[in-house]
């Protein structure tokens, strides 16, 4: 099972300047996480320097997320979009290689957002060579690679394991990983057990969210089967919770997300409770073997 335990820093605050970056590291490492994950909504602004001293200070690991704007979208069969879409990739993975990050991950592969009609074969194929080459420099950083998978909301690529899996040989880099996230399983997938299956030894980041975005075991999300699945497979990468408030992060966010209800207010109990929950989880399967 894995050996971090991580929390998203949207958890802590939506403000990402060396205050915040500061602030949301010191209180991961509080709620007792190992790990602290830093979406970098622009990467060409992202103090990497700050994040780097705010994570040695405390002990934590690092990783990096991101999900790509439409004027930035790898996938369109714009040459200039593609253009500006690899430009923000490097950018991205420059800021993550300068803040130490062991992975980046996220929706690197498209627009993040809601897509009107399905991606077509040139776009695709455009993903996949800038994927690609991002992938070839990343391994000359030391800096791994993670795909999310998310709902058919976010992305019109990627909406379930199977389809990364795809995509993947597509490319061939067998140093990009799979990234799952709980939320979007519950939408997109059968169930929470034998995608984790699926993607096995591929698995390379693995997201805890609610089906409601809330507290760990409020909502329908079913963890059991998802512990016991990640145990199956001896998954030991990165677990990593995620949540969203409008009372922590900007309007604008939490609009991009529809974050139209919050379900909670203090992301320091929030995330207190998701570490224990997680932690509990992973000693829950453990105990399997004794019986």
């Amino acid at each position: 099972m894995p050996s971090l335990i991580g929390c998203h820093a949207l958890v802590f605050t939506g403000d990402f300047d060396a205050a915040g970056i500061e602030s949301s590291a010191r209180r991961a490492r509080q709620a007792g996480f190992d790990l602290i994950e830093y979406p970098l909504m622009d990467p060409f602004t992202f103090d990497a320097a700050a994040a780097r001293k705010a994570v040695e200070a405390v002990g934590l690991k690092a990783t990096a997320s991101l999900g790509l704007p439409a004027e930035a979208d790898v996938s369109s069969d714009d040459p200039d979009i593609v253009d500006a879409g690899r430009r923000l990739l490097d950018a991205a993975l420059e800021r993550t290689a300068e803040m130490g990050g062991l992975q980046m991950v996220g929706v690197l592969y498209g627009s993040m957002r809601k897509h009107m009609a399905p991606a077509t074969s040139s776009g695709i194929a455009n993903s996949v060579a800038a994927v690609a080459t991002l992938a070839d420099k990343a391994d000359t950083l030391g800096i791994k690679l993670s795909l999310e998978v998310v709902n058919r909301y976010e992305s019109n690529i990627i909406n379930t394991g199977r389809q990364a899996l795809r995509y993947l040989a597509d490319m061939g880099r067998s140093q990009v990983s799979v990234h799952l996230d709980t939320y979007h399983m519950n939408i997109e997938e059968s169930d929470l057990f034998q995608p984790i299956l699926d993607t096995g030894e591929d698995l390379g980041y693995f997201h805890i969210g609610e089906s409601h975005r809330g507290y760990l075991g409020t909502g329908s999300v079913d963890f059991a089967s998802t512990f016991r699945a990640l145990d199956r497979i001896d998954y030991d990468g990165p677990i990593v919770f995620e949540s969203f408030s409008s009372a922590v992060v900007s309007a604008t966010l939490s609009n991009t997300l529809g974050i139209w209800r919050n379900l909670w207010e203090d992301g320091d109990h929030l995330a207190a409770h998701a570490n224990r929950y997680i932690r509990d989880q992973i000693t829950a399967v453990r105990t399997i073997a004794l019986h």
